[in-house]
Formats: C-alpha cells, structure tokens, sequence
C-alpha cells in the first residue's frame, strides 16, 4: 500500500476562484491596496528619518513597524495579484512553507514590536524625568532588533514540523495563502501534537504581548487619571491612542480569524477575515499616526513643500 501512496509536492491555493467574473476586479482591488501600503508606510519611514523634529524613540519604533508591515503585506498580496493574473494558482511545498514562514515571523515580530511601542509610551508618562535615560538610542535599537530576532529559531521549527506531515490526498488550499489550520485539512494521519504546539507557540508569542501591553495601558490610564489639568489628562492621552487604535486594529482582527470555533466559520468568511488582518489593517496604519499626530501632519506638508 506504502508504494501507492503519492506525496503532494505542490498544493492549488483556491483563493478566490468561485469569483471568475471578478478577476479582474479583485486584481485592480488589491493593487490600489498594496500601492497604498507601500506609499503610506513609505512616507513614514520617509519623513521619520529625514525630519530632525521626529528622532525620537517613539519614531523610531513607528519607522521600523511601517518597514514591519510592508514585509508582513508582500510576503502575501503580490502573490495572490500574481494568481488573479494569470489564473495559475499552483504553489510548490517549498514555496508555501517559506510563505507560511515568513508571515508567521512577521506577524510574531508585530506583536513584540506593538509591546515594546506600548512600553515606550509607557515610559513616557509614567516616568518622564527618566525617559530620555531610560529611552536611549542603544536600548531602543536592542529591543528592536528582539523584536524582530525573537522568535525566528522556534517559527522556523514549527514550520519545518508543519511541513513534516504527509500531504498524500487532495492538494488545494481553501485559503488566500498558506496557512497552518487549512493545511492540517490535507494532511494525512495525526496532526493533534503538532496542532498542539502551533496553538502552545501562538499563546506564548501572541497573547503574552497582549498582556504586557494591556498592563501597560492600565499603568498609562492610572497615571494619566491622577494628573491634575484637564488639558494634561488630554495631550498625555492623545501621545498614545494611536498606538492604543493600532493595537486594538491588530488583535481584534487576528483574534476573530484565529479564535473564532471552527464550527462557526467557513471557509469564505475566513477569507475574508484573514485578507481583513493582512492587508487592511497595514494599510489603515499610516493613516491612523498620520492624521492623528501634527507632529507627522507638519512634517509631510515640509516634505511636499519642498
């Protein structure tokens, strides 16, 4: 039986072919998405490096989370563009676990770099007489580069045990892009430890920064509360509910997509929420910090009066 059993060696990412009549649509869709993401996010690492006004830690960080998304954002939209255009949609194993690799480092690299903004912000409020101490340029490039670096050895494990499973039966994908829960619907045989540790690895990477940040919103919303000035209370919070809007806009989506039952999802709705939390929310970003913030409003109109 052992020689009539043939291993899937590339997988059909179905995407959004139930749509044919929309193709083209769908195509002309996504590439004013990803276009706004890359100018969005650009212009913020942009007028972040090049405005004096704006070198500050809290800059920095926001310069290395638009690069962040834009990376998160083309290791999936390119592709699927790619797909809608010319209606292939075959993908190599080799290709989906790098795929699924590198959005797994991206993603975890987001959640870290979110709770090391919200500990700057933190920093900020609550001790202010030692931010600039505290805050240095050499601790805020360390914890950037953890950021990033955190969590690649235990990702590239996971994915290397999610692509050790046997994919002997049927090779399409029900997703936009490759992804653990729909490629444990291929696999063959037992996938309950290794579902177990994908879940073990999420709940350290993911909900761990959840709580770091939440307690430091709590310790933020504390000291702004005692501050004595209504206008004090007013420009210490608006310091940080960009941020405050960008992390509720990251795990509020991701949360719906991944702790949602699974009886109660289907396939098209999970589409639609995983496209939601990969591509709308990068795009959103820069719009949040920009219209929000007259420090970044009074830079983008120097660099376009120039």
């Amino acid at each position: 039986m052992g020689q009539n059993v043939t291993l899937v060696m590339e997988f059909i990412l179905l995407g959004f072919s139930d749509l044919p009549n929309l193709q083209g649509l769908l195509f002309g869709i996504f590439l004013v998405i990803y276009l706004s993401i890359l100018i969005g996010n650009g212009l913020l690492m942009v007028i972040s490096r090049i405005d004096p006004t704006l070198h500050t830690p809290m800059y920095f960080f926001l310069r290395n989370l638009s690069l962040l998304e834009t990376c998160y954002t083309s290791v999936t939209l390119p592709r699927m563009m790619a797909d809608l255009w010319s209606q292939k949609r075959t993908i190599s194993l080799l290709a989906c676990a790098v795929q699924t690799c590198f959005l797994y480092i991206f993603g975890v690299a987001e959640c870290f770099l979110l709770t090391v903004m919200a500990y700057d912000r933190y920093v900020a409020i609550c001790k202010p007489l030692y931010y600039s101490l505290i805050m240095n340029h050499k601790v805020c490039v360390q914890l950037v580069v953890a950021s990033w670096m955190i969590g690649i050895p235990v990702l590239i494990e996971e994915t290397y045990q999610i692509f050790s499973l046997n994919f002997c039966g049927p090779n399409k994908i029900n997703h936009i892009f490759c992804d653990a829960p729909p490629l444990f619907k291929l696999a063959c045989g037992d996938t309950y430890y290794v579902e177990v540790s994908v879940h073990v690895v999420a709940l350290l990477f993911v909900t761990i920064p959840f709580l770091l940040i939440l307690s430091s919103y709590v310790k933020i919303i504390t000291t702004i509360l005692k501050l004595p000035s209504s206008s004090g209370r007013s420009k210490a919070f608006s310091t940080c509910s960009s941020h405050l809007m960008v992390v509720c806009l990251f795990y509020g989506s991701g949360s719906i997509v991944y702790l949602q039952p699974k009886s109660s999802q289907s396939a098209e709705s999970g589409k639609i929420l995983a496209l939601f939390y990969n591509t709308v929310t990068p795009m959103f970003n820069p719009m949040i910090y920009s219209l929000r913030n007259k420090d970044v409003i009074t830079a983008l109109r120097k660099l376009f009066s120039r």
